[in-house]
């Protein structure tokens, strides 16, 4: 007896010195709209980068295979049962996760929604990657200047969005709708959605110049949409005749900035994106916000309303005179 409880003294022992390092590890979840998209993979960049600089963190990068709120409720219901300390998600519905993540909520995980956001009931915070207004009328002034570099005075433009359930597609879109004003010159003729798929993207895209003999201007507010549509104006060869912009990567893009498809694009970089939500997440974990302001890290401190939304930065502009630095960033 003295041997077997002497031994059992050592494994409790061992357990006590070996595991409160991983014990206190926070691990948090950062869930994208579909694997294998490149804005996606960038914020997880960021989202690593975080973790290093906190010690403590695990980052679990995951998703669906399509931009659907079935496969994210499947993805999330997974890690619930793994019992992360703090889900990070870009939602592709913002009503259809409620449910889900009430369900995390009431396990003690904290939720944050982050890109594309979830209704306030289902999560602490959510963090834009800007301001829904100054994106929304960036979009349509990217497009003011596309017109412009055509040296035409007035012009016709259409939309290309993603999944007609995103939650900031939608937002970006009515706030497009409200700057538009501003720009007379420009009339909108259609608004498309490729669910951010490259291929379907890609036929919405001939579809709409194809029906609109004389478009002028795609604006995809989207990655994937503004690849596929840059790809299909190239391919019909209307390069100079229409022109695509909208938000995308730099990597992906230069090209169509240099062949002359794309005049002009914003994005915020989704490095500093992935970063600043797992600094969130974590300061959630950790008790260290507040119901007015949360830490995230070298990205400052961010304000939030009374709804929990925060704005992370402003929109970039990226043309033919800066592209190419920033395409070996992201």
């Amino acid at each position: 007896m003295r041997i077997n409880l002497l031994s059992v003294l050592l494994t409790v022992l061992s357990l006590l010195l070996v595991s409160p390092a991983h014990a206190e590890n926070v691990r948090i979840a950062l869930v994208v709209k579909a694997l294998g998209i490149g804005f996606f993979e960038a914020a997880n960049k960021g989202a690593q980068e975080a973790a290093k600089e906190l010690g403590d963190v695990e980052v679990i990068y995951t998703g669906p295979t399509s931009t659907t709120a079935e496969g994210q409720i499947e993805v999330i219901s997974s890690l619930i049962a793994q019992k992360v300390d703090a889900i990070a998600v870009s939602a592709n519905d913002q009503d259809a996760l409620v449910p889900i993540l009430q369900r995390a909520q009431k396990r003690g995980i904290k939720v944050i929604s982050w890109d594309s956001g979830v209704a306030p009931a289902g999560r602490s915070i959510h963090l834009n990657p800007s301001s829904n207004e100054l994106i929304g009328r960036m979009n349509v002034k990217l497009a003011a200047d596309a017109l412009k570099a055509k040296g035409e005075s007035k012009g016709e433009w259409a939309i290309l969005s993603a999944s007609p359930t995103a939650t900031n597609q939608n937002i970006w879109i009515e706030e497009m709708k409200k700057a538009a004003p501003e720009f007379p010159q420009l009339t909108l003729v259609d608004t498309v959605y490729g669910d951010d798929l490259a291929d379907k993207s890609y036929r919405e895209a001939v579809a709409l110049i194809r029906n609109h003999p004389d478009l002028d201007v795609i604006v995809a507010p989207t990655t994937v949409g503004i690849l596929a549509a840059a790809q299909a104006v190239s391919d019909q060869n209307l390069i100079g005749k229409v022109y695509v912009t909208g938000l995308g990567l730099p990597s992906e893009l230069a090209g169509h900035v240099e062949s002359g498809a794309i005049h002009s694009f914003a994005i915020w970089n989704p490095i500093d994106l992935g970063y600043s939500a797992t600094y969130i997440a974590y300061n959630l974990v950790k008790g260290k916000a507040t119901n007015s302001e949360v830490g995230m890290g070298r990205m400052g401190t961010a304000k939030l309303d009374k709804d929990g939304n925060a704005a992370m930065s402003d929109p970039f502009v990226y043309d033919a005179t800066n592209v190419k630095e920033f395409a070996s960033i992201f």
